[in-house]
């Protein structure tokens, strides 16, 4: 069974960039570059460390951009760029991907 997306509320156009660490330093991979549901909302939470970060936003985005992989780097939205601080991604009752969620910092 599989929930529908609302794929009606994809307005933003957003790119996302994988960042691996590798041999000869940074390498930056486009992953997605269509358009997705961003909040602007800003909210605090505390990390690992006991530490205050400030997040500015969120990205949904429908199913699996990077399957199988950590997803790393920053997205390009607005024409500002913002760090990926965390991501998800939200299963549906039969196991497969619902959306990407991308928590920026």
């Amino acid at each position: 069974m599989r929930f529908p997306f609302p794929s009606w509320n994809q307005v933003t156009p957003v790119k996302v960039y994988q960042t691996e660490q590798g041999r000869h330093g940074e390498t930056e991979t486009l992953i997605y570059d269509k358009k997705c549901f961003y909040d602007e909302k800003s909210r605090q939470v505390l990390d690992a460390e006991r530490r205050l970060v400030l997040l500015s936003g969120l990205i949904i985005i429908e199913g699996d951009i990077n399957p199988g992989k950590v997803i790393e780097g920053y997205v390009v939205v607005n024409g500002e760029r913002k760090n990926i601080y965390r991501a998800k991604r939200p299963r549906n009752p039969d196991g497969s991907v619902f959306s990407t969620e991308l928590e920026l910092s």
